[in-house]
């Protein structure tokens, strides 16, 4: 998960544990998609291939020896050997402020994965799908969306995201209200953009109510954020009838960056 360590729920359906080996990934492309995060496409000879839902592990090595390593979530469809990682400014931060603001086309960092077999869709699914995301871990999520699209998979998607204002939106570009079939609703905790009728403030039982599936659709859930709002989500979820056994959550927390 972008700038956190990850901590995912294990289950049946998880993938066969393998073991990882480093790759040399190298910057082609980097977009700003707000003023603290930036989303980096990197090509990956070698790369084995991903699920939309798991996350790399990034590290960077300084000219005396030192390593410094971070995981963030996957944020592109698979893709043969590209991966775009959107990685999220942490104040103070050991790798992030490099990823962000310096890390320029032509460099290289070493990435290993993917990581991750449980919180993850596959594009053979036709159930409905419930997503779920607080601030960056939206990212995962978006991986999930633009796997459907490139997939031609047809799977009822509903988004629910919660983020402080409209500046700090991620994908603001594709993340329309009903872009490609996917039903987006953004909740703004801090500041709500104009003409949004929904005041600002923290996600609820009640907007899950009103903008998620019914709980006897019994759709996938996907729940990704901060530790706090993953456990508040996933509570109200269950209270909404939804099924536990239904509900895969991804949590992070802040690691340095």
């Amino acid at each position: 998960m972008s700038s956190a360590t990850t901590v995912t729920e294990s289950g049946a359906g998880e993938v066969p544990r393998r073991r990882l080996g480093w790759h040399v990934a190298t910057l082609v492309e980097a977009r700003r998609e707000n003023a603290t995060a930036r989303t980096l496409v990197l090509d990956v000879p070698g790369w084995p291939g991903h699920l939309a839902g798991q996350h790399a592990d990034v590290r960077l090595t300084a000219e005396d020896g030192y390593h410094a390593q971070r995981s963030y979530s996957i944020a592109s469809a698979p893709d043969r050997e590209r991966v775009e990682l959107t990685v999220q400014m942490v104040d103070d931060g050991e790798v992030s402020p490099y990823l962000v603001d310096d890390f320029a086309p032509g460099a290289a960092i070493e990435l290993r994965g993917p990581v991750g077999g449980w919180f993850v869709w596959r594009a053979t699914s036709t159930e409905p799908v419930l997503l779920v995301g607080g601030g960056s871990g939206v990212v995962p999520l978006m991986a999930m969306i633009r796997t459907r699209r490139a997939s031609g998979n047809r799977a009822p998607f509903r988004l629910l995201y919660s983020v402080r204002s409209p500046e700090d939106v991620l994908y603001a570009q594709e993340l329309r209200p009903a872009h490609d079939g996917v039903d987006v609703t953004i909740a703004y905790t801090r500041r709500a953009a104009e003409g949004v009728s929904r005041p600002a403030g923290r996600l609820t039982a009640a907007d899950l109510s009103s903008w998620g599936w019914p709980a006897d659709f019994a759709p996938q859930v996907f729940v990704c954020g901060p530790t706090g709002f993953v456990e508040a989500m996933a509570d109200a979820l269950v209270a909404l009838g939804h099924d536990a056994q239904r509900i895969k959550t991804e949590r992070f927390g802040p690691t340095g960056g």
